[in-house]
Order: C-alpha cells, then sequence, then structure tokens
C-alpha cells in the first residue's frame, strides 16, 4: 500500500509540473502576443494558460482520489 501512496504523491506532482510548464508557456505566448500586437499568438497563449490551469486542477483534485481506489 505504501508503494501505492508514493506512486500517487509522485503522480500528482509530475501533473502539477506539467501544468505548470504549460501556464508559463501559454504566457510566455501571451506576453508575446502583446508584444508585437499579434491576435493569434495572444489567442494561443490564453488557450495555453487555461489549459495549463485545468491540469493543475486535476492533478489537484483528481489525482488523490486514485488512493482511495487502492
Amino acid at each position: 500500500m505504501e508503494f501505492f501512496a508514493t506512486a500517487i504523491d509522485t503522480l500528482k506532482v509530475l501533473v502539477i509540473a506539467l501544468g505548470a510548464g504549460l501556464a508559463v508557456w501559454g504566457v510566455i505566448n501571451l506576453l508575446e502576443g502583446y508584444g508585437s500586437d499579434n491576435p493569434a499568438a495572444k489567442s494561443q497563449g490564453i488557450k495555453q494558460l487555461m489549459a495549463g490551469g485545468g491540469v493543475i486542477l486535476l492533478g489537484t483534485t483528481l489525482v488523490p482520489l486514485l488512493s482511495s481506489l487502492f
């Protein structure tokens, strides 16, 4: 059981890190879009930022629920 708890904690950290990386990439694209007045880059940046936030939310809420399965 301890192995599964450790694996779930590691999975939680990895999912949150993936979401944070996606959100940071979105912020970079968003700022690049504002800097060059490019609406396509702004749109892509906000989509990536929101997707990163969603992945972080999934990592903090759904991944810990896996521990109740074991």
